[in-house]
């Protein structure tokens, strides 16, 4: 991984704010009836009426403090909407592609602002091998040479002489207009100097892509290039834009400095529509608007002050926004669990509220092969009751996910088909689907082996011929998960399903600390269930095969790290994972490669998608233009161009 977590290049996961410009709001005045004379009749009685103007102050509620206003200071949720006041993109990321803020355009293959150009390397030269990873170009170091993206294609370094590698190139050419808040330009020199920044060892988070960056340079004063290591393919190249720093305020500032400097030596500065102000511990955070926003000619943003206010719970906040302390109630908030009550308050107009999914996936996965098998002995010492691919099959039939989607989640969440997001450029519809269908999963656990041999459904099915099981056992399984409320609805329904089919299940509850335990003790990443349900989430655009490759198996050798927690091993997946993540989105075979490994898991079933977990949010009445969807990665990022308007009460 790569995205804002690792570095900041583009503030991707952090500052999504759009670009785009909405039509001014505009008055409809009726023409006044003509003034009859005075010698007619009398004056009529006038009565005043009182005009009351758009509110000036826009209130946003947090589930939390933020934990910093360092946009490289690993921010939280809450310090990520935050930072969405004080910067404009530079893009907004969708799941269907990149939006230009502060940028001319998104670079491209297709515009020539991204080349993939051969480059002579050497022994001794920094190189990325075929594993993604970056070693000193030596005998016996595996690579693709140039124009190869392929397993079957790589070449095992002799030691000596040169070689030819691909090296990926990005050009970004910053708006002419766009200021700092003091009203400094904000230059391609700033870029690079925030890419120095985040290379430095004194600031924190992952070095993945500065490792992987050759060269970052200003080629003018709006134009950055990108130049990545001969060998690193870069499907999210787009937002290797590093987000500009402030050069001329902090450049007596170390990078060490930086990440330990309180507000009161070192405000921040952006670019974005508003400027900090004040910052309350424990209580909020104040913004004034940004008066040398590039985007103000556009009358944004609309309000001029914002304060973001710190509460405990959902159900403080639903009290403050009914009270009127609170605007918009952000999905930091988790007000999934009010959802019963919000609904209430829609219905009688006193609130607006918005719910979608997000890129966090429940899954349930299957223990295929557990680690007690990894060194070839006693592989008979937990039966593997899954080993056979109609048996996970039938499971998925027998498991009433949707009935999950329709009572737990409200409806408001989907029955996903593969690993991708429904929403997801490079998501296949057109793979193998298990609806629930109790009939069609009986008939899979026979042909799998698997009898009613007492003919009582609500007795385990027994093993008769089934693959890798001995004759008799039954087929009932421990169903781990965490303690969670969510978690114990949703086993309960499952369970209940899957015993209308002649499946055993025994739900076990575990403490966070207790699931998540690390290898080889650890039931998840130590391999050691029958069947897992928790959930897995992505960082950033690009669909993530990884996960179910066999070298995200946890073993002893990998230190137990990795989340393919099932032992999945298909070769095909393998290789063909492997080249998915090396194309880039705008490559035809993209989205070809995708669909295909969604339709290689769909079939081999080594974990169900359950349902992709939801976000709520909630609003006054009459806020306009906030927006919250699966494509949008982030809930502020059209945060310029929030206003109060009677109109969008009932925008219909």
């Amino acid at each position: 991984m790569k995205r804002f977590l690792l570095a900041f290049p583009g503030f991707l996961l952090v500052l999504l704010v759009t670009a785009c410009t909405l039509p001014d709001s505009t008055v409809n005045a009726t023409e006044p009836a003509p003034i009859a004379s005075p010698a007619s009749f009398p004056s009529p009685e006038i009565t005043p009426v009182s005009i009351v103007p758009a509110p000036q102050n826009l209130t946003i509620c947090l589930g939390q403090e933020p934990n910093t206003l360092y946009p490289y200071g690993n921010p939280n949720s809450a310090a990520r909407s935050v930072l969405a006041a004080l910067y404009d993109g530079p893009v907004d990321v969708f799941l269907d592609g990149y939006q230009p803020v502060i940028l001319q355009d998104i670079p491209t293959l297709e515009n020539g602002d991204v080349q993939i150009n051969p480059i002579t390397v050497n022994r001794g030269d920094l190189v990325v091998d075929i594993d993604d990873q970056l070693v000193l170009l030596d005998a016996g170091v595996l690579i693709f040479p140039a124009g190869c993206n392929d397993e079957s294609c790589t070449v095992n370094y002799g030691g000596q002489g040169e070689i030819q590698m691909d090296q990926l190139v990005a050009t970004f050419r910053l708006l002419p207009q766009v200021l700092w808040s003091d009203g400094t330009p904000v230059t391609a020199q700033d870029s690079v100097y925030s890419f120095l920044i985040a290379s430095d060892s004194a600031t924190p988070g992952s070095k993945y892509l500065v490792d992987r960056t050759q060269t970052y340079e200003a080629v003018d004063e709006k134009t950055v290039q990108w130049w990545g290591r001969p060998g690193y393919s870069d499907p999210t190249y787009a937002d290797n834009f590093f987000a500009p720093f402030p050069e001329h305020a902090w450049k007596s500032l170390s990078a060490a400095d930086l990440a330990r400097a309180d507000l009161t030596a070192r405000p921040p500065l952006g670019w974005g529509p508003y400027v900090f102000e004040a910052w309350v511990p424990g209580e909020a955070i104040r913004f004034s608007k940004n008066l040398n926003y590039f985007r103000a000619q556009d009358t944004l943003p609309a309000f001029e002050t914002l304060r973001f206010l710190f509460l405990q719970n959902g159900e403080a906040a639903i009290s403050a926004i009914l009270a009127g302390d609170c605007d918009l109630l952000d999905t930091s908030l988790r007000l999934e669990s009010q959802l019963d009550l919000l609904k209430e308050l829609e219905s009688k107009q006193s609130i607006k509220i918005w719910a979608t999914t997000t890129s966090v996936m429940e899954r349930f996965d299957f223990g295929i092969r557990p680690a007690s098998y990894d060194d070839g002995v006693g592989v008979t010492d937990r039966i593997n009751l899954f080993a056979d691919v109609r048996t996970r099959q039938a499971v998925a039939y027998c498991l009433n996910r949707q009935e999950v989607v329709d009572t737990v989640l409200f409806g408001l969440s989907t029955v996903p088909a593969t690993f991708i997001a429904p929403a997801h450029p490079a998501y296949n519809e057109n793979v193998a689907l298990y609806p629930y269908d109790i009939n069609k999963g009986i008939s899979l656990l026979e042909e799998a082996g698997w009898l009613d041999d007492d003919g009582d459904p609500a007795t385990a099915r027994v093993a008769k011929g089934a693959v890798s099981v001995p004759d008799g056992t039954q087929l009932s399984f421990s169903y781990q998960t965490s303690q969670a409320a969510q978690r114990r609805q949703v086993s309960e329904i499952l369970a209940t399903s899957l015993r209308e089919c002649g499946i055993g299940v025994e739900s076990v509850y575990r403490s966070a600390n207790d699931l998540y335990a690390p290898g080889p003790q650890g039931p998840l990443f130590g391999r050691q269930f029958d069947v897992a349900v928790y959930a897995v989430g992505v960082s950033g655009v690009e669909p993530a095969c990884a996960p179910y490759t066999s070298d995200e198996i946890p073993t002893d050798g990998s230190n137990w790290l990795g989340l393919n927690i099932m032992g999945y091993d298909n070769s095909d997946f393998d290789a063909l994972c492997q080249k998915a993540r090396r194309a880039l989105p705008d490559q035809p075979e993209y989205l070809t490669q995708y669909a295909q490994l969604q339709s290689i898991f769909a079939n081999d079933l080594p974990s169900i998608p359950l349902y992709a977990r939801v976000k709520v949010a909630a609003a006054r009445a009459d806020l306009c233009n906030f927006s919250l969807s699966p494509n949008n990665l982030f809930d502020l990022w059209n945060l310029e161009e929030f206003e109060i308007d009677s109109t969008c009460i009932n925008p219909e």
